[in-house]
């Protein structure tokens, strides 16, 4: 019998829970989620069958962009709670065999951080190369663009010291000068002083573009935002730095890490991976994400269909990188996105369940690590708000503000938009029919959304055919099938426009996964004998007939 050669590491196997902790539970009923009230859940993380939580940035920060934005890396936000609260928390999720990993933002800090706010007081501050500055009697800065900024330029006027300081997102971020050595060691301790705490690694926000070209070229003018921030990606000194963040840090403790890797290719994906260049475990791309969202600003949603053979295709380009080296991560959701069953699946009411339990086959059947955002083990969907009042967003507020003060069509911008919006995945948790979906007793920071009386976790307990039942079943699926984390993957039928069909293989084991991305039926072409394959887990009673597959079929078969 061929043997399948398997690297085995404890972070690859594991299934990761990522906790929004501003929208989770509000216990104090200022209308924002904290600490205590992830602690009140904890039971209820466990019961998921999770085994790693990824928090969100709970460092303290004025919240320009909700916790991005940091001022005291060794603090809490107040918001949040205490330290006293976060060690109650770590030891609580420890006992239950869950690890942490904490959202760990370095590539930039809050403008309110100290370090800003002694670097902008004079050119000769020993924090002044903390930061890019750029000295006003040099004359303007080359352009370069920022995703956050209402006038989409990445430089910002500073008085004080008459001077420019850059930052790639908005003008309360400014980014922090890796260049600077002094900046490094500092950046090190932090993750020291976590890991020394007890947590269990961290997933690290926009890392791909700490590294700068602190010469600042002029660029073309005619570059598009779609080509900015695959720019910002290829510092030319950002694998000397991951390098060197693993041998002061990773190479010192068991812990996990994961980076959110913008805009790195399939070609450079080892690079960053490969074992043997001690670098970070796994990452996350975006490529999968951009269906339905134009190329040009990121920020509308063109109108039709997505392609899934194209789809299909990303994943497939991805796994193959890592057959031999690496390891991938698998996603479908975030904080960044809207809810994956509005973007993936249907969350019309015929459909809502069955496409919400579909994508959880998806996630939890791909070889790689799988991250499961708050909320979507019971199918949260959009709210697809049109109106700007609704948003807390600075990423939706400023580019409407841009739009605004050029005299440009604000309203047709909210209503495409309001389909992808962050704020879309960042609504309270439905845990029950109470008034706030008992998420808070006051008003929540951003408002619930209004199907919560139908759609909350207390509901889909008593309901032993419900979207969270069906998620825990998943877990523990691929949690008893070593083939459904290690085993090959290899596309079924790969011409089809409605079904994603793939094998997972692990020596003399074999899965064949159905998946129906459409709301009508589809047939499966393969040799493979389906009908007399033995069913593993299905969200429907009877899946397919003559491998003709229900709208948003999810099946697993094992192949004898």
């Amino acid at each position: 019998m061929y043997q399948q050669l398997i690297n085995k590491k404890w972070w690859k196997e594991k299934v990761v829970y990522q906790l929004y902790p501003r929208s989770f539970k509000d216990t104090n009923g200022d209308g924002i989620g904290d600490l205590k009230g992830v602690i009140e859940k904890l039971d209820y993380i466990q019961s998921l069958g999770v085994d790693v939580v990824w928090m969100n940035p709970i460092f303290e920060s004025p919240n320009d962009d909700m916790g991005y934005d940091i001022s005291d890396y060794k603090a809490i936000m107040k918001e949040f709670g205490s330290m006293e609260d976060f060690d109650e928390m770590l030891k609580g999720l420890h006992e239950r065999d869950i690890k942490l990993i904490m959202d760990l933002v370095v590539n930039h800090t809050s403008d309110e951080h100290p370090w800003f706010k002694e670097s902008r007081k004079s050119r000769d501050n020993p924090y002044r190369d903390y930061y890019h500055w750029w000295d006003a009697e040099k004359g303007e800065p080359p352009y370069r663009w920022s995703i956050f900024d209402e006038q989409s330029n990445a430089w910002k006027y500073d008085a004080c010291t008459n001077s420019y300081y850059f930052h790639i997102f908005s003008e309360k971020q400014p980014d922090l000068n890796w260049e600077n050595p002094k900046v490094r060691e500092e950046v090190y301790a932090i993750m020291k002083f976590w890991l020394d705490k007890g947590i269990d690694g961290f997933r690290l926000d926009v890392i791909a573009c700490i590294s700068k070209d602190t010469n600042f070229p002029a660029l073309p003018k005619e570059m598009e935002a779609s080509e900015w921030f695959p720019y910002y990606a290829q510092g030319p000194n950002l694998h000397d730095y991951l390098q060197e963040m693993h041998r002061e840090v990773f190479s010192k403790y068991d812990c996990m890490n994961v980076g959110e890797m913008s805009f790195v290719t399939t070609e450079s994906a080892l690079l960053f991976v490969d074992e043997e260049r001690n670098e970070l475990q796994s990452f996350y791309h975006f490529d999968h994400t951009g269906v339905g969202v134009s190329k040009e600003n990121f920020m509308y949603s063109d109108e039709g269909n997505w392609d899934l053979v194209e789809w299909k295709k990303i994943f497939d380009n991805w796994d193959k990188v890592f057959v031999e080296k690496g390891w991938g991560t698998i996603y479908l959701g975030n904080h960044d996105m809207s809810r994956m069953v509005s973007r993936f699946g249907n969350d019309s009411e015929a459909f809502r369940t069955l496409s919400a339990k579909m994508l959880h086959t998806f996630i939890l059947s791909m070889r790689a690590t799988p991250y499961i955002y708050n909320g979507d083990e019971i199918g949260m969907v959009n709210t697809n708000h049109t109106n700007i009042e609704y948003y807390q967003d600075v990423y939706t507020i400023n580019y409407y503000n841009g739009l605004k003060q050029k005299g440009e069509d604000c309203e047709a911008f909210l209503q495409s938009h309001a389909k992808i919006s962050r704020d879309n995945a960042r609504t309270p948790m439905q845990w029950d029919s109470s008034l706030q979906a008992g998420f808070t007793n006051s008003n929540p920071w951003l408002a619930v959304h209004s199907n919560y009386t139908s759609l909350n976790v207390a509901a889909q307990e008593n309901d032993p055919d419900s979207v969270l039942h069906y998620f825990r079943k998943m877990v523990q699926l691929r949690k008893n099938n070593e083939t459904l984390i290690y085993g090959s993957f290899e596309l079924v039928d790969q011409s089809n426009a409605q079904l994603f069909a793939y094998t997972r293989q692990l020596n003399n084991e074999q899965f064949l996964v159905v998946l129906n991305f459409s709301a009508t039926p589809a047939i499966l072409q393969t040799d493979i004998q389906v009908d007399s394959s033995p069913i593993i887990i299905s969200n429907y009673a009877t899946p397919c007939q003559n491998k003709v597959f229900e709208p948003y079929a999810a099946v697993i078969y094992k192949i004898q």
